[in-house]
């Protein structure tokens, strides 16, 4: 049974999270400063480092969170998908699109936080993206069944490398000169010139 302390300390943790959740999604990751959160908490600024090592570690709870939500709404959008693996691909691409549009500074902060040099990302990070990479890879086997499984691997993260390039310089119009109604067409016209080679 947990003692009283820890429970306490859950609870902060819990607070913290939702807190910095929050300031993420209205503000940026930029946002996120320990006075600020210890005085919305109501703790003193050394209680956040009795509960996380530093801000990045908060920011990387905060995107444990972001990721489910992300895999949740590619994985109902695939369930309404047809059974075409090619536009199962779209599908997945065009979800991942919209998440990023409605929850534009929450899905930068996967990709924005900081990491000592040489540091790998956490092991549920990893299983994160690896679910990601498996929505991408199931419909890619089917159209290349002929591919080894390490050329499917690097397959998979180049397609997901230039559809988040396109959603990501797609979101900033100024740089794309692409208007964000049409990066959904441009998603599609990518993939289905892509797959198109298995003809």
């Amino acid at each position: 049974m947990a003692t009283k302390t820890e429970i306490r300390r859950q609870e902060l943790r819990d607070k913290l999270i939702v807190i910095a959740e929050r300031t993420i999604a209205q503000n940026g990751l930029s946002a996120l400063r320990a006075r600020d959160l210890a005085g919305e908490a109501g703790c003193a600024v050394g209680a956040i480092y009795n509960v996380f090592g530093d801000l990045t570690d908060l920011t990387l709870a905060v995107n444990a969170r972001t990721f489910h939500r992300l895999g949740a709404e590619v994985a109902e959008a695939l369930a309404a998908a047809p059974e075409d693996p090619v536009e199962q691909l779209v599908v997945m691409a065009q979800a991942y699109h919209h998440f990023a549009a409605s929850n534009h500074l929450s899905w930068r902060a996967l990709f924005d936080v900081e990491r000592p040099a040489g540091e790998a990302a956490p092991d549920w990070y990893l299983a994160e993206m690896g679910q990601l990479f498996t929505y991408i890879s199931d419909p890619l086997a089917v159209i290349f069944p002929e591919r080894e499984a390490e050329e499917l691997a690097l397959l998979t993260r180049a397609l997901f490398s230039s559809v988040h390039g396109i959603v990501l310089l797609g979101l900033d119009e100024a740089s794309a000169g692409v208007s964000t109604g049409k990066i959904d067409h441009m998603i599609a016209l990518v993939l289905r010139q892509f797959t198109a080679s298995r003809k």
